[in-house]
C-alpha cells in the first residue's frame, strides 16, 4: 500500500473498525473509503457490487459483522449465521470481481474446537467439534476463512484472513444484553459502584446514553432497580451499601484479552509487509493460511473480575451463576507464526483495561 492508496474498510464504526481507521490514519494513509450502513447495505449483494465497481478500492480490510457475547451468540443463532456468511460472501465475491489488491478477512478464535490443545495453533481448525453456543457464528468465519483460500487458489487473489483474540478499546458494545465478557463486566461493576455510592446522577447518565430494554435515566427508580436486578446487579431490599454483581458461569474459564489498538496495529502490519505467497509456501495441502492475531497470554474470568473491580472501584461482592454455561474453557492461541513474521503485541491488560474505563466514563460526562 502507499498512502493514497484506495482503502475500503468495512464495519468502521464497531471496535475494529474505528481501531483500523484510527492506525491507517496514524500511519498517513489519506485514502480511507467507508460507508455507514444508512449507506451501504453489505446483506445486499447488488449494492455491493455496485459499490465497489465505483469505488474501485484496492485494498479492503473487512471487518463489517454481526457479533455478541455468549447470551446474543446462544440467543441470535439465525441471524449470526446467515448475516455473517451473507456479508463476508458479498464482499469478498465483489472485491474480486472488481480486482481488489489485496483483503483481510478478520474472524475470530471462537472458530475453534471446543477442547482443542492449548495454545491453540492455526492448524488445529476443524480438528474436532465447535463450542455449541457460538457454532454458528463460528461456522460462519471458518467459511470465510475457506472462501478467502480458494479464491486464492483459484483465481490468484492476495486474499488473508486473520483470527484475534477477545478485543477491547474504544466504540466497544456496552449493552448488558449483547456485549462480550470484558465491556459487560466493566458496565455491570460500574452501575454498581454507582447504586453502593447512592451516585443516581452517574447512574442515570450512564442509562441515558445506553438504556437497558427501554429503561432510561429518565425511568422511576424502581423500574431502574428491576432492570438493573435482572441483569445482576442487585439491591438487596434497597441496602445500596450491600450491593452484589452476579456474573455468568463459575470464573474459572480462561480467557485472552488484546487491546483493539494492538490488533489494528496487527492488521495494518500484515496488510503492508505479508502476502498470501508467504503463508501458502511449503505446504502440500495449501490450507490454515490464516494468522492468529492475540498477546499469547490469558486470565481467569475470576481474576479479570477482580482487576476490572479494582479499577472501577466497586466495593461490593462478586457472586456466580454456575446454572449458566461457562463456555469454552481455555481459548489462548498460539501466535508464534505472528511473532515470527515480526508483530508482537504492546498494550499490558491492566493498563488497557484503565484507559478505555477513563473512555467510558468521559462518554457519560458528555
Amino acid at each position: 500500500m502507499n498512502k493514497s492508496s484506495r482503502i475500503y474498510v468495512a464495519g468502521h464504526t464497531g471496535l475494529v473498525g474505528t481501531a483500523i481507521v484510527r492506525k491507517l490514519k496514524e500511519r498517513g494513509y489519506n485514502n480511507i473509503i467507508t460507508r455507514a450502513h444508512s449507506e451501504l447495505e453489505l446483506l445486499d449483494y447488488n449494492a455491493v457490487f455496485d459499490f465497489f465497481n465505483t469505488v474501485k478500492s484496492e485494498y479492503v480490510f473487512l471487518a463489517a459483522a454481526r457479533v455478541g457475547g455468549i447470551l446474543a451468540n446462544n440467543t441470535y443463532r439465525a441471524q449470526f449465521i446467515y448475516e455473517n456468511l451473507q456479508i463476508q460472501n458479498n464482499v469478498i465475491h465483489a472485491a474480486y470481481l472488481s480486482g481488489v489488491k489485496k483483503l483481510l478477512f478478520l474472524g475470530s478464535s471462537c472458530i475453534y474446537p471446543k477442547n482443542a490443545p492449548q495454545p491453540i495453533k492455526e492448524d488445529y481448525l476443524l480438528t474436532s467439534e465447535l463450542e455449541f453456543t457460538n457454532e454458528p457464528y463460528a461456522i460462519a468465519k471458518i467459511a470465510g476463512i475457506k472462501m478467502c483460500e480458494s479464491y486464492n487458489l483459484q483465481y490468484g487473489t492476495n486474499f488473508i484472513s486473520v483470527m484475534p483474540t477477545n478485543l477491547y478499546g474504544p466504540s466497544d458494545n456496552y449493552d448488558l444484553e449483547k456485549s462480550h465478557v470484558l465491556p459487560a463486566i466493566i458496565r455491570k461493576m460500574h452501575l454498581a459502584k454507582c447504586l453502593e455510592c447512592n451516585d443516581w446522577e452517574g447512574l442515570r447518565k450512564d442509562l441515558n446514553r445506553l438504556p437497558v430494554e427501554g429503561v432510561s435515566g429518565n425511568s422511576p427508580e424502581n423500574e431502574i432497580v428491576n432492570i438493573l436486578n435482572k441483569y445482576g446487579i442487585r439491591v438487596p431490599q434497597k441496602s445500596y451499601d450491600s450491593v452484589t454483581v452476579t456474573l455468568w458461569g463459575s470464573g474459572k474459564p480462561m480467557r485472552e484479552f488484546l487491546h483493539s489498538n494492538d490488533m489494528a496495529d496487527a492488521c495494518v502490519f500484515i496488510m503492508e509487509n505479508i502476502d498470501f505467497q508467504d503463508l501458502a509456501k511449503d505446504k502440500n495441502e495449501v490450507k490454515n493460511t490464516h494468522i492468529n492475531i492475540g498477546a499469547g497470554v490469558d486470565i481467569s474470568i475470576f481474576d479479570l473480575a477482580q482487576l476490572v473491580k479494582e479499577i472501577v472501584g466497586y466495593r461490593g461482592q462478586i457472586l456466580w451463576d454456575t446454572s449458566k454455561p461457562d463456555g469454552t474453557y481455555r481459548k489462548l492461541l498460539d501466535v508464534s507464526k505472528l511473532n515470527s513474521l515480526g508483530w508482537k503485541y504492546k498494550i499490558e491488560l491492566a493498563t488497557g483495561i484503565k484507559n478505555v474505563y477513563n473512555d467510558y466514563l468521559k462518554l457519560n460526562n458528555k
